[in-house]
């Protein structure tokens, strides 16, 4: 699923269950190998992304693994855009707490996985360099 929606992403097609959709480049933590994840995204600013860190609920997604362990080599594409360099930043206490809102204005069900969790899910700003 991921190639295919990748691919509508670089048509410039990004929409996914009513979310916005952009590619996250990262470089996988063991293998050093190129991963593409295509993630939804809410818009914080003008210039910079949000995106949830959720894994299924009970445990750190891959890509968000793979962003903290090597930070300098991370990219986004947005639908029919080029990629583009990223500085990730997780976001805590005070700072978390109106991205959070935002997102679960926009899109309710992630308060929804968000309850039925034991952690809380990760919220990384990717900001252009």
């Amino acid at each position: 699923m991921n190639g295919r929606m990748n691919r509508k992403i670089r048509g410039g097609h990004g929409t996914f269950m009513g979310m916005d959709v952009l590619i996250l480049n990262t470089v996988g933590r063991r293998s050093g190998q190129p991963r593409e994840t295509p993630l939804a995204w809410f818009a914080d600013g003008e210039d910079a992304w949000l995106v949830v860190a959720s894994g299924g609920g009970s445990r750190h997604a891959d890509w968000y693994l793979n962003l903290m362990a090597d930070p300098d080599r991370a990219s986004v594409e947005l639908p029919g855009h080029a990629a583009v360099r990223v500085t990730p930043h997780v976001l805590d206490g005070a700072d978390r707490e109106p991205a959070w809102k935002r997102i679960t204005a926009a899109q309710p069900r992630y308060e929804k996985y968000q309850s039925k969790s034991d952690r809380q899910y990760p919220v990384v700003r990717l900001t252009p360099r």
